[in-house]
C-alpha cells in the first residue's frame, strides 16, 4: 500500500515552478493506513516535468565559474534527443535481462555510441549512428539465482548472453540500447538498459574513495565507472574563479590523482565527462566530491579537508569517549526528539548569533540546556537531533535569510489564517526547514554554523555533541539515506546523479526515477550505494562521536545495508577509533509500502523483517491504539487515551458495543506494546483468548506484535511529524473538555510510554505541553509554528491558523478550538505537565523492572491484569514481578522493590476494582508519586485484603512491594 503521506508528497513536489524542493515524509506515520481513496494514482512523468521545470541547467555549484555544462546539453533542449525509456537490465558482465516474448524477439542486438549520437532511422524505424553493434544470443537456462536474489521484481525476464569477447568496459561509457527484431528480421521493439547490475559485477571497490592525506600528499578517488573523463578543478577560494584543473587516471572505473600536501584547504570540483540519460548526451557535469568532510556554503564546493587535523578538534575531544555517559543496556535508552533551530530560535539566554545553530549547545547555563539537564537528571539518555547533515531548503548564506515580523504576529487572532500567509510568504528563504533534503551526507549543515565556509560547521558541531554528552545525553543523529534532493545532471543539489547517472537512485522497470519516499530514492540494494551508506556512518561515528542513528524511511533501505551497518559500527573500538561502537544504537522507520514492499527489491528493512537484529523501528501500533485512528484519517477518530467510548465528541464511530469493543481492542494493542510489541508474548485478549503478539492484529490486519526483542521497539505517541501531542488531544477530546483534563490525557499518554518495555521516545516538547496550532505538517513552516519555550510562558497554542497547504481542509475544526481561550494552557498548567514528566522518567529509572533486557525475562514477569471479557473498560494494570520468596526461581533485578503495579486509568472518573491475584502484597504508592505535585495521585490507594485497586480519574498510578 501507498504510505499515508504519499498525497501530501507528491502535491508538494508538483507545487509551482518556483517553489525551491523541500521533500519530507513522516515519520510518525504509517503506510498500512492510507484508505485506498486517498492514494494517488503514480505520478512519474507530471513529476519528471515539474522537477526539470524547476531546474536550470547549470552546472553543479552555480556560482558563475568559468566550467560550465557543455554546449552539446544546451542543443539538446533545441533538438529531439532519442531519449528511449530502459525497460531493459545489463545485469552482470554477460549477461542482459529484458521482458520481450520470444514472438517480439525472435533476435536481440545491443547498440553502443561513445557520443551518444544514436536515432531512429527515419525509413525503417532502425537503430543508427551507432559505434557498434552486438548480437545477443538467448539463455535457456534464464537468470541466475544470483541475479533474481538481488533483483527479485525482474526474476521473470528474459535473459540473454553478451558474447565475451565485448569490451563490457567500454560500452558502459556509452549510450546504450538494445533493440528487438522478429523472425522476419523487421525491427520490433528498442529500450535503453539500466546497468547498476553490471556495474556492480565488474566494477565493485572497497578501496580508499574521497581525499586520502598523508604527510607529504594529498590523493583524490573518485568511484565513476562510466565516466569518459574526470577532471579535478580547483577554485580560488568558496567563491572565486577557477586556479588549476588537473586531469585524473583511471583505475577500473576509480579515477584518482595524487597531489602536493600544499592541495589541503583548497576547494574544489569534480568535471565528469558522461553519458546522461535524462539528456541522451555526454555533458561534462560538476559535481561535489561523494565523500566530501567539509563544504563551501549550501555545498557549492567541497572543501579538501583532513578531519584529523588538530586545529578542528575541540579541547579534550580525543577524550569523549571517557566522558561518554553511562549506558549498560540498550534497554536502558530513553529518546528525546529535537530540531537544531526549535532548540534555541527563540531562547534570549543564547546569544543572538548563535541561536538556531550547534554553538548553542555550547551554552551550558541556557534556557534549553539547564531544560534538558533537568530531563538528563531525571533519567533520559538520548537526544535525537533531526537531520544535520548538509540538505537543501535552507541558504546556507545567513545574509539571505528572511524573517516574519513576530510581534506583528502577535497582535493577530488566535484563529486567523495572517499569520500562515506570512510565514508561507517567505518560507523558501527563511532559515528554517526539517532537513529531510539530503544534498551530501557525509558534512554538517553549513546554516547551523556560524560561517558556513572552513572549518566552522565541523567545530561547531563537535562541540555540541561534547556539550549534550557532558549533562548525561548521548546524541542521536538523524539520518535519511532513503532518498536525494535531486537528481540529473543540473543543480547545485545533484551530486551522485552526475557522477554515475542511474546508478544511484532507484528506478521502475521503465527507467523512471521511483519517488514513492519523497523524491529521487535511493538503492542500498546496489553496492557502491550500500558501501557509501556504510562509509557515511562510520565517518559520524569516528569522527563526530554520534551515539546512535535514526533511519528515515528505514523500510526503503535493504536489510543486509542495515546488518553491515551495525556490524561495522560495533566493531569499533575505543583504542583503535576512539569509540566504543558496542554503545551505538540503532533504530528506524520501519514502513513496508510501494516499490521496496513485499521484498519486491530484496529483503528490506520493514518492520517484520527487522525482527531478531537487535535494530528498532517504531510502533505505530501503540502510537495509533492511544491517540485513535491514524495520522491520515479523520482527525477526530478517537482511542484508548482521548475518550473513545468513554466520552464521546461526537464524531461518530459506531454504537455503543461497537465502540467498547474497540476500546477494548485498542487495550490488547497497548497491552502487547508494553509488553516490548514481543511476537510471542502471550496475553489474554478481550474476548478471553490466549493469544501470542503476533496473532493479535490491527484493524488492517496487520500483526501487533513483531519483535523478538524489547530493544527492536520504539515506544511512541507523538513525533515531529504530524500533530504534536497536546494538538492531538485538543482534537480529538470533547470541545467542552477542561484544558486542565487535556493536561492529564497528554500526561497519561506519555507514561505509557516511558513506562512501557522496549525504547520510550519522546518528541521535544510534549512535557511542555508543546503546539505547533495544530499545524500537522511544520517541515517548513517557520520558527513561528514551531516554536519551543523553555522559559515555560507559552506553549505555542493558538498562534494562528497553520500553513493551507497540508491543514487547509480542516481550518473550519481548527478555528473554534484555536479561538477558544479556554483550550490554552497556562504557565502553571505547563511547569505542572513537566513536574508529572520528570516524575515518570524518574519512576522508569527508579526500578530495572520497567527497563528489562531480554524477551525471556517479558515474558516471565509481566503480567497484565483486568483482561478478558469482564475487563473494566479504560483500565490497564500491569504487573512487573521481580525475586520474592514464593518464586524463588526469579532472578533478582532490582534491590528495592519486590513488585511493581502499575495502573493506567484513562477513565473521566475514578476507578476502583479489585485483582485477588495481586491481595495479600505489601504495594505501596511509588514514593516519587507520594511526594509528587499532582494531588490526585496520591489519592491513589491499594488495600491488601482484597487486592482492590483505587485510582483518581485520568491517572496513572505506580505501586512497588519494598524489599523489607
Amino acid at each position: 500500500k501507498m504510505p499515508m503521506p504519499m498525497r501530501t508528497m507528491l502535491l508538494r513536489h508538483l507545487s509551482p515552478a518556483s517553489a525551491l524542493p523541500n521533500p519530507r515524509r513522516s515519520p510518525a506515520s504509517s503506510p498500512q493506513r492510507i484508505p485506498a481513496r486517498a492514494r494517488p494514482p503514480p505520478l512519474h512523468s507530471a513529476r519528471t516535468t515539474a522537477l526539470r521545470a524547476r531546474r536550470t541547467p547549470m552546472a553543479a555549484g552555480e556560482t558563475g565559474a568559468s566550467v560550465s555544462v557543455s554546449a552539446a546539453e544546451a542543443e539538446a533542449e533545441s533538438t529531439q534527443a532519442f531519449m528511449p525509456d530502459a525497460r531493459a537490465y545489463w545485469v552482470t558482465s554477460d549477461l542482459i535481462a529484458w521482458n520481450v516474448g520470444e514472438q517480439e524477439a525472435a533476435s536481440v542486438c545491443l547498440y553502443a555510441s561513445r557520443a551518444a549520437e544514436m536515432g531512429l532511422s527515419p525509413s525503417n524505424g532502425g537503430i543508427q549512428g551507432y559505434d557498434s553493434k552486438v548480437e545477443l544470443q538467448p539463455e535457456s537456462a534464464g537468470l541466475p539465482e544470483t541475479v533474481t536474489q538481488k533483483f527479485p521484481f525482474i526474476s521473470s525476464y528474459r535473459a540473454f548472453s553478451v558474447p565475451s569477447s565485448v569490451d563490457v568496459a567500454s560500452l558502459v561509457k556509452c549510450q546504450l540500447v538494445v533493440a528487438s527484431f522478429g523472425a522476419d528480421g523487421k525491427h520490433v521493439d528498442v529500450t535503453g538498459l539500466q546497468l547498476p547490475g553490471v556495474l556492480d559485477d565488474m566494477f565493485a571497490y572497497t578501496g580508499p574513495l574521497g581525499a586520502v592525506f598523508s604527510e607529504e600528499s594529498v590523493s583524490l578517488h573518485l568511484w565513476a565507472p562510466t565516466a569518459q573523463g574526470v577532471s579535478v578543478c580547483f577554485f580560488d577560494g568558496p567563491a572565486g574563479p577557477v586556479l588549476e584543473t588537473v586531469q585524473l587516471e583511471e583505475s577500473n572505473g576509480v579515477w584518482s590523482v595524487t597531489g602536493p600536501r600544499e592541495w589541503e584547504n583548497r576547494y574544489y570540483l569534480y568535471e565528469v565527462d558522461v553519458y546522461h540519460p535524462t539528456k541522451a548526451q555526454v555533458l561534462k557535469c560538476l559535481a561535489g566530491d561523494p565523500y566530501a568532510r567539509g563544504l563551501s556554503a549550501n555545498g557549492a564546493r567541497t572543501w579538501l579537508v583532513d578531519i584529523n587535523n588538530e586545529t578542528l578538534k575541540p579541547a579534550s575531544w580525543d577524550e569523549l569517549a571517557d566522558e561518554k555517559p553511562k549506558l549498560d543496556s540498550f534497554s536502558d535508552i530513553t529518546i528525546y526528539e529535537l530540531h537544531i533551530r526549535d532548540f534555541s530560535a527563540h531562547d534570549g539566554t543564547v546569544d543572538s548569533d548563535s541561536r538556531g545553530g550547534f554553538r548553542a549547545f555550547a551554552y551550558q547555563a541556557s534556557a534549553g540546556m539547564q531544560h534538558l539537564r533537568k530531563l538528563s537528571d531525571a533519567g533520559l539518555t538520548h537526544v535525537h537531533l533531526l537531520p544535520s547533515f548538509h540538505f537543501a531548503g535552507v541558504d546556507d548564506i545567513k545574509s539571505n535569510w528572511k524573517f516574519v515580523d513576530e510581534c506583528e504576529l502577535a497582535t493577530f487572532p488566535p484563529g486567523s489564517d495572517k499569520q500562515q500567509a506570512a510565514v508561507v510568504a517567505i518560507q523558501e528563504e527563511d532559515p528554517y526547514n526539517w532537513g529531510y533534503n539530503p544534498v551530501l551526507w557525509g558534512v554538517p549543515k553549513g546554516s547551523y554554523a556560524s560561517d558556513p565556509d572552513g572549518p566552522s560547521r565541523i567545530i561547531e558541531y563537535r562541540q555540541m555533541v561534547q556539550a549534550l554528552n557532558r549533562i548525561g545525553l548521548r546524541v542521536v543523529m538523524d539520518v535519511v539515506y532513503n532518498h536525494l534532493d535531486s537528481s540529473g545532471p543540473c543543480g547545485i543539489s545533484s551530486v551522485l546523479d552526475k557522477i554515475v547517472p542511474g546508478y544511484y537512485v532507484r528506478r521502475d522497470t521503465n527507467g523512471q526515477i521511483e519517488n514513492s519516499a519523497a523524491m529521487n530514492n535511493t538503492a542500498s540494494e546496489h553496492f557502491m550505494v550500500d558501501r557509501l551508506i556504510v562509509d557515511d556512518l562510520l565517518n559520524w561515528a569516528v569522527n563526530y562521536k554520534i551515539d546512535g542513528f535514526r533511519f528515515d524511511l528505514m523500510g526503503h533501505i535493504m536489510k543486509h545495508t542495515m546488518m553491515r551497518a551495525k556490524s561495522a559500527l560495533q566493531s569499533l573500538t575505543r583504542d583503535a577509533h576512539g569509540v566504543d561502537g558496542s554503545k551505538i544504537y540503532l533504530y528506524g522507520e520501519g514502513w513496508d509500502f510501494a516499490e521496496v514492499a513485499r521484498n519486491q527489491r530484496g529483503i528490506n528493512g520493514s518492520q517484520l523483517n527487522m525482527s531478531g537484529t537487535g535494530i528498532g523501528s517504531f510502533n505505530d501500533r501503540i502510537r495509533d491504539a492511544v491517540n485513535g485512528g491514524n495520522p491520515f484519517g479523520n482527525p477526530l477518530q478517537q482511542g484508548f487515551n482521548t475518550g473513545l467510548f468513554l466520552e464521546p465528541n461526537g464524531f461518530y464511530q459506531g454504537n455503543e458495543a461497537d465502540t467498547r469493543r474497540s476500546l477494548a481492542t485498542y487495550a490488547d494493542q497497548i497491552q502487547i506494546g508494553l509488553a516490548g510489541n514481543l511476537r510471542d508474548y502471550v496475553l489474554i485478549t478481550h474476548t478471553g483468548e490466549a493469544k501470542e503478539g503476533s496473532e493479535i492484529h490491527t484493524f488492517d490486519g496487520l500483526p501487533v506484535g513483531y519483535t523478538s526483542s524489547p530493544i527492536e521497539i520504539i515506544n511512541y505517541v507523538s513525533a515531529h511529524d504530524n500533530e504534536t501531542l497536546f494538538d492531538v488531544i485538543s482534537v480529538k477530546t470533547p470541545m467542552n473538555l477542561s484544558v486542565d483534563e487535556r493536561c492529564r490525557i497528554n500526561h497519561l499518554a506519555s507514561s505509557m510510554m516511558a513506562l512501557s518495555q522496549g525504547i520510550p521516545f519522546f518528541h521535544a516538547g510534549d512535557e511542555i505541553l508543546r503546539s505547533k496550532s495544530i499545524d500537522r505538517d511544520s517541515y517548513n513552516s517557520g520558527d513561528w509554528f514551531n516554536k519551543l519555550d523553555f522559559t515555560y510562558e507559552t506553549n505555542n497554542w493558538g498562534v494562528g491558523l497553520p500553513p493551507s497547504e497540508k491543514n487547509e481542509d480542516n481550518w473550519p475544526l481548527m478555528k473554534p478550538r484555536l479561538e477558544n481561550p479556554s483550550f490554552k494552557p497556562a504557565k502553571g498548567h505547563i511547569l505542572a505537565s513537566l513536574d508529572s514528566f520528570v516524575d515518570i522518567l524518574k519512576i522508569r529509572y527508579s526500578s530495572p523492572l520497567f527497563r528489562l533486557s531480554t524477551a525471556s525475562d517479558i515474558k516471565q514477569r509481566v503480567r497484565f491484569h483486568n483482561t478478558g471479557p469482564s475487563s473494566v473498560p479504560g483500565v490497564i494494570v500491569m504487573g512487573i514481578e521481580d525475586a520474592r520468596d514464593e518464586k524463588p526461581e526469579v532472578a533478582q533485578l532490582d534491590a528495592n522493590f519486590s513488585y511493581v503495579v502499575t495502573v493506567f486509568n484513562v477513565c473521566p472518573h475514578e476507578v476502583s476494582m479489585d485483582i485477588p491475584a495481586l491481595a495479600s502484597m505489601r504495594l505501596e504508592l511509588h514514593p516519587v508519586q507520594v511526594n509528587s505535585s499532582d494531588a490526585l495521585v496520591g489519592k491513589s490507594v491499594y488495600e491488601a485484603a482484597t487486592g482492590r485497586f483505587t485510582v483518581p480519574r485520568r491517572t496513572v498510578s505506580v505501586f512497588v512491594e519494598p524489599r523489607c
